[in-house]
């Protein structure tokens, strides 16, 4: 019998089949038992884990469910085994945030303060001598590496055959390579913004499709499909879907990086103005700004002291120069994109194209 998607309308698409329960549970189940391994190592060890755990229980568990219904659109059936290990996404993201967090000095995440800033006030109140923001630092470098090897130990045992694991593995690590690539990208261009001046949005799309949209919903469909044996046609429409709708995601991201309420984003309003990203946001604003506009943008962008005054300023340019309403415009249209290659792609499963489609809503509402 098949499966009738509308019993799944009402019902937040990371929710269908208790996704978002049974991710959460294996993640703490997982972290339970690391945590056992490290208190053998040293007691002095848990803080490590505890902030790793609190990172993780914040997500919005989006990766996991771009792997499970690309499982699920495959033929793939509902086995606890593709929900754990749809769940090292989860860790996978957690290194990528604490780095990012460390290269872009953040000083939170999700509402909490960032890893290196957690160990540097450990440092502090503990009295400890040296350098508490050195400390800081040097502890969420080895937090982020202990995610990635997390992230490879909770794929790997996570209960899937070894056929599964064979046609998954070359994506898993594809995924991450691509990553470390983009975020290379990412650092790269706020150091040569100064002097590579044309042709700057076209690389903040490429940065953002290897920092974010692979990672975030191509690969982990991906990722789901080839686990269960999908064909080279649906991998193709997986592609096809999950690279617009990434890029979407992530340009949604970066608006909110702006205008967001800090209360939804869980950052400091104007935040990724103080660490100076040079988003598509920023470059439309610089393709159309007066010279005194492109000042006001260029003086105050990566200013890790930037006030509210300062932050609305950049933000009148970008409203004045027209860079927010185009930046709506492409996220509209790659939303498009994605809905049209949904529409007739070969999904074995008709619930998963169903909620496939609300993560496309999830993926880029204009809240976050």
């Amino acid at each position: 019998m098949t499966p009738d998607p509308s019993t799944h309308r009402d019902v937040h698409p990371v929710d269908v089949e208790d996704l978002r329960v049974r991710v959460h549970k294996a993640l703490e189940d997982f972290l339970t038992a690391q945590a056992d391994v490290l208190e053998r190592v040293s007691p002095d060890c848990v803080p490590m884990v505890e902030y790793i755990a609190d990172l993780v229980r914040g997500g919005k568990r989006l990766r996991p469910a771009f792997c499970y219904w690309g499982w699920r659109g495959a033929g793939g059936p509902d086995t606890p085994a593709i929900a754990q290990s749809a769940a090292s996404l989860e860790f996978f993201q957690a290194a990528a945030l604490i780095h990012d967090d460390v290269m872009d000095g953040s000083d939170t995440r999700r509402g909490m303060p960032a890893v290196h800033r957690r160990f540097a006030t450990l440092h502090r109140g503990s009295g400890w001598t040296g350098d508490g923001e050195r400390f800081g630092l040097s502890g969420a470098v080895l937090a982020g590496d202990l995610c990635l090897v997390w992230s490879s130990e909770a794929f790997l045992t996570g209960g899937l055959d070894a056929a599964a694991l064979a046609r998954g593995l070359p994506v898993f690590d594809r995924m991450r390579t691509e990553l470390m690539g983009g975020q290379y990208l990412d650092i790269l261009e706020q150091a040569v913004a100064g002097q590579r001046h044309e042709g700057a949005a076209d690389r903040a799309r490429k940065v953002i499709k290897y920092k974010s949209a692979k990672y975030s919903v191509e690969e982990p469909l991906l990722l789901g499909g080839a686990l269960a044996g999908a064909d080279p046609g649906l991998l193709a429409a997986y592609s096809a879907f999950g690279l617009p709708l990434g890029e979407a995601f992530q340009l949604r991201d970066d608006v909110l990086g702006v205008f967001g309420d800090p209360e939804q984003t869980g950052k400091p309003a104007g935040d990724d103005l103080r660490e100076g990203k040079r988003t598509v946001l920023v470059a439309y604003a610089l393709e159309n700004a007066t010279p005194a506009q492109a000042a006001i943008v260029r003086t105050l962008l990566g200013d890790p002291h930037l006030e509210a005054h300062g932050v609305e300023a950049v933000r009148e340019v970008i409203l004045d120069t027209g860079a927010l309403d185009r930046v709506e415009q492409l996220i509209e249209d790659l939303v498009g994109q994605a809905h049209d290659v949904l529409a007739t792609a070969d999904v074995a499963d008709e619930v998963a194209r169903s909620v496939l489609s609300g993560l496309v809503s999830a993926a880029t509402a204009r809240a976050a």
